[in-house]
């Protein structure tokens, strides 16, 4: 059996589609459904049980989960997902233990029994990037978030190095990913679901200006992933079992979100309009205006197909999913 918590998310819910497609049903998604209609993710997807996250967090303290979840099945793997993720979010002490006291349950839980764990660190974890963006063990202890979330992450990374375990498991540090599945989040959403409504609405999309002189309007730069993408990355230690520790999931160069606009316009057969607007003053000073993930370790560890590009993905994510209204496995 395979536990996916945050399996009707974005990533999870295309993690779970990709191990439908490779004959895996015997999966327990774990998630917190709440008021949105993260739901309709499931739908498509095929698996042997579903829980809310309290009742399963209750289970894991209470003690072994084996024999306590989807009968007696055998635990292979526990790739965790769930989190929260939204990078204002102002409560710590909640991000606190929902990011990080809920993955070290986990993570002992998972090497008690022997499985294979997998779980969602952070692109966040790099901070200003002034050190990089390399999936080095080495030098997560100096690394400084620019905000809670990140640093929330961060938290179970240097647990996880402290305790000596990450040479038994894996953090998969998330660059931006985007793509079907991600309705629920609100502001969390990627620019091209949000530029996609914007469009359709008024022709036209809302970017913010650059405030720093080395940078033109639009041309702050990110590292963009799209999530079948990051899905198959991530399932690919799964089956690689002698890969461990820290990796980037990127698309391994950077795209500016003026680029990204002109797929999206592109993708909806519509004339490029971009109006520049001021950033607010409340996160100029956190503002990321570069992440590039360095794959060569992931690249290194034989994941070697190729990142779909930013305009062939907008395409397929616009044209496949959203002017269908579908969701991934319909």
């Amino acid at each position: 059996m395979i536990i996916v918590t945050g399996g009707a998310g974005l990533i999870g819910s295309a993690i779970v589609q990709q191990l439908n497609q490779l004959g895996r049903e015997d999966i327990l998604i774990v998630d917190h459904l709440g008021h949105t209609d993260k739901w309709r993710n499931l739908a498509p997807l095929r698996f042997i049980d579903y829980q809310e996250k309290d009742a399963f967090e209750k289970i894991l303290d209470d003690g072994s989960i084996s024999g306590r979840l989807a009968g007696s099945r055998k635990l292979d793997a526990v790739i965790h997902l769930g989190a929260c993720s939204a990078t204002t979010e102002p409560d710590a002490t909640y991000l606190i233990r929902n990011n990080y006291e809920y993955t070290r349950k986990l993570a002992v839980t998972a090497l008690a029994s022997g499985a294979r764990f997998i779980y969602a660190s952070s692109a966040a974890t790099y901070g200003d990037g002034e050190l990089g963006f390399v999936d080095d063990e080495s030098q997560l202890p100096q690394l400084r978030p620019m905000n809670m979330y990140g640093y929330s992450k961060q938290l179970f990374d240097l647990w996880a190095l402290r305790q000596r375990v990450l040479d038994k498991i894996v953090g998969i540090k998330y660059f931006n990913v985007y793509g079907p599945n991600e309705q629920h989040k609100g502001e969390m959403r990627s620019l091209v679901l949000k530029a996609y409504e914007q469009i359709g609405a008024t022709g036209t999309l809302k970017l913010f200006k650059s405030h720093r002189p080395e940078y033109g309007d639009g041309e702050q730069l990110r590292d963009f992933v799209y999530v079948k993408d990051a899905a198959a990355m991530t399932l690919h230690f799964l089956q690689n079992t002698n890969a461990n520790g820290i990796f980037n999931v990127g698309g391994g160069t950077t795209v500016s979100w003026n680029r990204l606009a002109r797929a999206v316009f592109s993708a909806m057969d519509r004339p490029v309009s971009i109006e520049y607007i001021d950033m607010p003053e409340s996160i100029r000073s956190t503002y990321q205006y570069l992440t590039c993930a360095e794959t060569a370790k992931i690249r290194a560890a034989g994941y070697l197909e190729p990142v779909t590009t930013v305009e062939e993905a907008v395409a397929d994510y616009i044209k496949n999913y959203l002017v269908r209204s579908k969701r991934l496995g319909d």
